[in-house]
């Protein structure tokens, strides 16, 4: 064989082992590949069993068996535009009094009790008289708490028996309760408004809904995440289950703390439930005159008032408990729209018009902004008397010194409802007294003796997304009368000065 032949010999042979090997090596690996995909498909197979029976012991997550992944159900979460049905015979007021000043606290609660409708106890120290046709809630006597230590010598311990209101209501054992709404016997609730607060929330769930203090040193000494008792702060019946089991204990934690909110509070920060904050709940840690925060109330539901014998009456000339019976009034016309808000001009005499519906109506000379207008004016002073503007927790304004920049104050006189035209009408009158110089050459509001007010009920305008009523100025012949119609905003309706 020549040398030739051998080569070409050689060289088949060699692409002969060349190609055996790669089928070889082929094989192997498709026999590898098979085994690893069943063995893959074997393990996801387990693991989905697992899960399958894992989650059939602790949630209700469906799995899907014969797809090769797991797909959960999206999850519902309750929306704060949800409503949820809740009327007002599903609210228990527990109600924390005193019997050395419940003749005089009792007039308050009579102004917002609705017997056969509201549900609730009056929760006492010790026993009072009270006459059955009062039309008052139940009184009840706390039970005993000397058990538990109370060590702040600035307090008074009977804030331990007060922390225990809505525990101690609980206990009762009321039938179709969703909340349980704490107050003071001097807190004044427009109850129509606490509904509508309340209905926003799921009920069964844990809330905690209220307020904070007026003033920023209060919230400092006692905490911003604490609802104050005095303003009203409601609690869902579930929550209120959990903290009746544990309350007990927690309070003796707290020996040192002052009142009976901030040991609810507490016991909130062990059960690990914020505040939900509503602004519509009013502490009131001022004195003097509310004007200035009533008249540009926030755009929420007014739920309460509170400290009413500390604050001036807020209608001049009357009794406290009478000026808030004439508020009342109105209440029952429009109780959503009650110190709401509307910004409008005058533009024929340059003036500018804020009203406060059911309350009051006030008159600038010249042109003054919303912006400015719906900020309170410091008619009132702050709870630590040497604390400045700076110490309250929202924006206020000076009360102005200049004669020709103060306000003209009419207050709401009276107020009916028109079922012929289905309108509130509310008649203002303004308090005879002298008006200070000006020498702006300008129309004078004090030509004004009396407004009316046109509006007509609301009752549905928390259900939509909050802001202000426009207001307008009405053509009139009488040059001692103002006309205002007050309601819902056109398209394009803004509150801003338009030369005529």
């Amino acid at each position: 064989m020549s040398s030739s032949q051998q080569r070409t010999t050689q060289t088949a042979g060699f692409r002969k082992t060349i190609t055996w090997f790669f089928i070889i090596v082929g094989t192997l690996y498709l026999v590898y590949s098979s085994h690893l995909i069943l063995n893959n498909d074997r393990r996801c197979l387990t693991t989905e069993e697992n899960l399958e029976h894992l989650t059939n012991l602790s949630t209700s997550i469906q799995l899907n068996e014969q797809d090769s992944y797991l797909e959960s159900p999206p999850l519902v979460l309750s929306q704060k535009s949800q409503r949820y049905n809740t009327e007002l015979k599903h609210i228990v007021f527990g109600i924390a009094a005193s019997a050395d000043l419940w003749q005089k606290r009792k007039e308050y609660v009579k102004l917002w009790w609705r017997p056969k409708q509201t549900r609730g106890i009056v929760w006492m120290d010790r026993q009072v008289g009270n006459r059955s046709n009062e039309g008052l809630p139940q009184i009840r006597i706390s039970a005993d708490t000397s058990r538990f230590k109370y060590s702040n010598k600035k307090g008074h311990r009977s804030a331990l028996r007060i922390s225990r209101v809505v525990s101690e209501t609980l206990r009762l054992g009321l039938k179709d309760v969703r909340w349980f709404v704490m107050g003071d016997d001097d807190t004044v609730f427009i109850v129509d408004n606490v509904v509508r607060i309340l209905s926003k929330y799921d009920h069964r769930q844990f809330y905690y809904v209220g307020s904070s203090s007026e003033s920023h040193l209060q919230n400092i000494y006692f905490s911003y995440s604490m609802a104050y008792g005095g303003g009203g702060f409601a609690i869902s019946q579930p929550l209120a289950q959990e903290l009746a089991k544990m309350q007990d204990r927690c309070i003796r934690r707290y020996p040192g703390l002052y009142g009976s909110d901030d040991r609810i509070q507490a016991c909130m920060a062990e059960l690990g439930v914020p505040l939900s904050k509503e602004s519509g709940f009013h502490q009131y840690d001022v004195y003097g005159d509310l004007l200035g925060l009533l008249a540009a109330h926030p755009v929420a539901p007014l739920a309460s008032l509170h400290h009413i014998d500390v604050v001036q009456p807020i209608f001049p000339g009357m009794s406290r408990a009478r000026a808030l019976q004439h508020l009342f009034k109105s209440v029952q016309l429009d109780s959503a729209s009650i110190m709401q808000q509307s910004i409008c001009y005058d533009k024929n005499r340059y003036w500018s018009i804020s009203v406060s519906w059911g309350y009051v109506v006030q008159i600038w000379r010249g042109v003054v902004s919303p912006r400015e207008l719906e900020t309170p004016a410091r008619t009132f002073l702050n709870w630590y008397r040497k604390a400045d503007y700076t110490a309250y927790t929202f924006n206020t304004r000076p009360v102005t010194k200049h004669p020709c920049m103060k306000p003209f104050v009419f207050y709401m006189s009276t107020s009916k409802y028109d079922r012929a035209r289905k309108q509130a009408i509310g008649v203002y009158t303004r308090r005879k007294s002298p008006s200070p110089y000006c020498r702006w050459k300008m129309a004078s509001p004090e030509r004004i003796d009396s407004i009316v007010v046109l509006k007509r009920p609301d009752t549905l305008r928390w259900l939509k997304s909050p802001r202000r009523d426009c207001c307008r100025v009405l053509p009139t012949n009488k040059a001692s009368t103002m006309y205002l119609w007050v309601g819902n905003c056109r398209d394009g309706e803004i509150s801003e000065f338009q030369r005529p």
